[in-house]
């Protein structure tokens, strides 16, 4: 599954999460979509002044370290790891 052409991610990126499998990370400047399979959720940019890229959406937040994605839903915590660029 990818997003639609008109949601203009520009960067694609694929992580491996632990032994959860792999999953697509497509982003923009002001938005995210995260998809794993069938399923797909946004999370939308929020501006703090981490130097991390921070995205959140209903109570789960997306962060991204270099090549480490956090997703945070308190008190669960999945770390991942970039294996390719799409």
């Amino acid at each position: 599954m990818q997003s639609p052409w008109w949601e203009d991610y520009a960067i694609k990126d694929r992580y491996l999460c632990n032994d959860k499998g792999t999953l697509l990370l497509e982003r923009n400047q002001s938005q995210a979509s995260l998809i794993t399979g069938r399923f797909r959720r946004t999370f939308f940019r929020q501006n703090t002044s981490e130097p991390d890229l921070r995205y959140s959406s209903d109570g789960m937040d997306l962060i991204l370290r270099g090549d480490e994605l956090t997703l945070e839903q308190l008190p669960m915590r999945m770390q991942c790891q970039r294996v390719d660029q799409v």
